[in-house]
């Protein structure tokens, strides 16, 4: 969502919301992962070209590397 204003934000994920609860299979490439946390069902993680971490959100906010690349380091996240 780089590039949105928050209210573009909002908007863009409320319609990914009502695509997804009609059946459609969304391929999103995004680096705001509270967005992502959000909207994913399955979420795969990559650095620098390195697959790090493939799993539903609660997995992929508890993984190790995924907390380290994305999350802040190695502060606790709830």
């Amino acid at each position: 969502f780089t590039g949105m204003n928050p209210e573009e934000t909002r908007r863009m994920m409320e319609l990914m919301v009502k695509l997804r609860s009609t059946g459609v299979t969304i391929l999103l490439v995004e680096h705001d992962m509270h967005a992502i946390m959000g909207l994913c069902d399955r979420i795969t993680c990559m650095s620098f070209g390195r697959l790090l971490a493939e799993g539903n959100p609660q997995e992929i906010r508890h993984h190790p590397d995924v907390i380290e690349a994305y999350l802040g380091g190695a502060r606790h996240v709830a």
